[in-house]
C-alpha cells in the first residue's frame, strides 16, 4: 500500500495554531508555545512564519475562502426555510472551526489591519445573504415582511451569528464552550424568522426547531 505523504511543516504549524487558538484563545498563545507543542525549534517555525500575525493571516485566508464558497452557493437560487436552516448550520460549522476568531474578535481587530478590512466585507456578505434569503421567502409567499423589516432582520441575523460564541463565553467564562453552542446558535438565528413566516413554512420551522429543543 502507498504511504500517505507526510504533512508539510507549514501545514502542521497552521493546524496546531488553530487548535491552540481555539482551546486557549489567540492572545494567550505565543509562537514559542506553538513550537513547543509541535516539538520543533522556534527557528524552524520562524522559517515558515515570521510572526504570529502571519499565522493568523494564513488561517484567516482559509476561513475567508470557506465563507466565500458558502455565500456564492447561496446566491445561485431562491431558498426555502429548510435551505436557509442548512445554510445557517454550515455557516456556524465554519464559525466553530474558527471560533478563536469570533471569541477574540475585538482584540484581533485592534491590531490586525488585514482582518479589519476583510472581516468588514464578510459581515456585509452575511447581511446580503440574509437579505436575499428573506426576499426569496417573501416572493414564494412563505413570509410576510416589508423591505424595512427585512433590512432590520438581515442585520440582526448577521449580528447574532457573529456574536453568538462571545455571548456564550460571557455567560459563563469558566466553562469551556462546547459544540452544543453551535446548535443553540443556529436555533436562535432561525427563531428570528418565526414571527414573519406563514403557513407551512412556519410549521416546518417549528419541526426543525424541535430537534434543537430536546
Amino acid at each position: 500500500m502507498d504511504k500517505k505523504p507526510k504533512r508539510r511543516t507549514r501545514e502542521r504549524i497552521l493546524e496546531t495554531s488553530l487548535r491552540l487558538f481555539n482551546d486557549f484563545g489567540e492572545p494567550n498563545v505565543t509562537t514559542t508555545v506553538i513550537a513547543d507543542e509541535m516539538n520543533i525549534s522556534p527557528g524552524n517555525l520562524y522559517y515558515h512564519f515570521h510572526s504570529k500575525d502571519e499565522i493568523v493571516n494564513a488561517l484567516f485566508s482559509d476561513f475567508e475562502r470557506d465563507i466565500d464558497k458558502l455565500f456564492s452557493a447561496v446566491g445561485r437560487r431562491a431558498a426555502s426555510v429548510e435551505d436557509i436552516w442548512l445554510f445557517v448550520h454550515l455557516l456556524f460549522e465554519i464559525i466553530w472551526r474558527n471560533r478563536y476568531l469570533y471569541r477574540d474578535l475585538p482584540d484581533l481587530l485592534t491590531r490586525n489591519r488585514l482582518l479589519e478590512v476583510h472581516l468588514g466585507r464578510i459581515l456585509e456578505s452575511k447581511v446580503r445573504a440574509a437579505t436575499h434569503a428573506c426576499e426569496g421567502l417573501v416572493e414564494a409567499g412563505e413570509m410576510q415582511a416589508s423591505a424595512s423589516e427585512i433590512a432590520a432582520l438581515a442585520n440582526n441575523m448577521a449580528a447574532l451569528a457573529t456574536c453568538w460564541l462571545s455571548f456564550e463565553y460571557a455567560r459563563n467564562p469558566r466553562r469551556q464552550v462546547e459544540g452544543e453552542a453551535l446548535g443553540r446558535g443556529v436555533y436562535q438565528v432561525m427563531a428570528m424568522l418565526a414571527p414573519f413566516l406563514v403557513g407551512d413554512a412556519r410549521l416546518l420551522l417549528q419541526r426543525l426547531s424541535a430537534e434543537y429543543l430536546k
